[in-house]
């Protein structure tokens, strides 16, 4: 029996986040997608009885939970220094950069060692975030320059930034990610009736993510504030505030009445599904992604899309959405206006938009990754 040992320690992260959602939809899919005589286990940190039980009910069919000797902080620290004790043996697959990376012989003890980096904000965007993880990130990236026989990136934007950073030969892959399993839309009463719990209006705008620069809401806010700019208020999947920042402030800065843009957090998949499809336009201004699920989230629930030009986006989308440049940060406000304008203005054009994104949406499933990785770890 061949067993593939897949790092889950993220889904049981104090804030498991967007890699913590893609390490369980990808061992879902490695488990349902498990070639004949193959088997997965997880791999994770010492970690609370409630914590395995919620990873083994998330994630049925595992053959079986290893768990470390060491709590999350201490592993990190120990992986990072090279520690890995038996934890580093047998053919392992990390969907983050935590991983028993050592050194090995691949071809004689049968251990071989993916991991997988999501972006380079550590080194394109540092700010973003903290200065223990960018430090960590680093620091892992270079001991997978030594020692991972493969590393998984989710575009092809990301597999060329990464091999400007540094050199990994051929070992780089590029596979991407999916809509949740969960993010499916419930019988239309229940529609309507979350609808309404949520106070969502009959028609507004919406986009996803922080006050964070990079993401640049503020640019799409200021936007809204322009003369001869749409006047659908704009609803914001993400935190109120980011450093000193709010939203409210941003809003009133940008002349924008009270209750104009409100944020909305910790939405359930059902909700977030419904707060996506009813939205007339999803617009994703963003400066730098590594992967474009949220597009790919929008395309998927028929929502006409629009997206800067950072080059993950613009490979996610096709000719899907209507894309704003980026350039020239004093003009984005007006470009990102003259699009939505256009959208809202043309529901031809806004048509055409909604059925080819839901065609394009198709092009990314967990199966197909899951089934892609199997190949990577055949391959190897």
């Amino acid at each position: 029996m061949i067993t593939l040992r897949v790092v889950v320690d993220q889904m049981v992260a104090p804030v498991p986040g967007g890699v913590g959602r893609y390490t369980e939809e990808l061992t879902r899919a490695l488990v349902e997608t498990v070639p004949a005589n193959c088997e997965v286990e997880g791999l994770v940190s010492s970690s609370t009885a409630e914590e395995y039980a919620r990873i083994e009910t998330t994630l049925p069919g595992l053959a079986r939970l290893v768990r470390t000797s060491l709590a999350r902080r201490e592993l990190r620290a120990a992986w990072g220094l090279g520690v890995v004790a038996s934890a580093g043996s047998g053919m392992i697959h990390a969907p983050g950069l935590l991983a028993p990376l050592h050194r090995h012989d691949r071809i004689n003890d049968g251990t071989q060692i993916a991991v997988t980096v999501h972006d380079v904000l550590a080194w394109t965007h540092p700010q973003s975030l903290t200065p223990t993880t960018v430090a960590w990130t680093k620091t892992m990236l270079r001991r997978a320059r030594k020692h991972a026989d493969a590393i998984v990136v989710p575009s092809h934007a990301v597999a060329a930034q990464l091999l400007e950073i540094m050199d990994l030969g051929d070992r780089v892959r590029v596979i991407g990610g999916a809509v949740g399993s969960g993010l499916r839309l419930p019988a239309d009463a229940v529609v309507e009736s979350r609808a309404a719990a949520l106070g969502l209006p009959s028609e507004y705008l919406l986009t996803t993510g922080s006050l964070d620069p990079r993401k640049a809401i503020t640019s799409l806010i200021t936007a809204l504030g322009l003369p001869g700019a749409p006047e659908l208020p704009l609803l914001v999947i993400g935190p109120d505030g980011w450093g000193e920042l709010d939203v409210a402030t941003v809003a009133d800065e940008a002349g924008l009445a009270p209750g104009r843009v409100r944020t909305l957090s910790g939405l359930s998949d059902e909700d977030l599904a419904i707060v996506i499809a009813r939205a007339t336009v999803f617009v994703y201004p963003s400066l730098e992604e590594g992967f474009a699920l949220p597009i790919i989230e929008a395309f998927h629930l028929g929502t006409p899309v629009i997206l800067s030009d950072a080059p993950a986006l613009v490979e996610a989308a096709g000719d899907a959405g209507l894309t704003v440049p980026r350039d020239d940060a004093e003009g984005y406000p007006e470009r990102l206006m003259i699009a939505m304008n256009r959208v809202l203005g043309d529901r031809e054009f806004a048509g055409r938009l909604s059925v080819v994104g839901s065609d394009r949406s198709r092009a990314f499933s967990w199966r197909d990754s899951a089934e892609r990785v199997w190949q990577l770890h055949a391959d190897l």
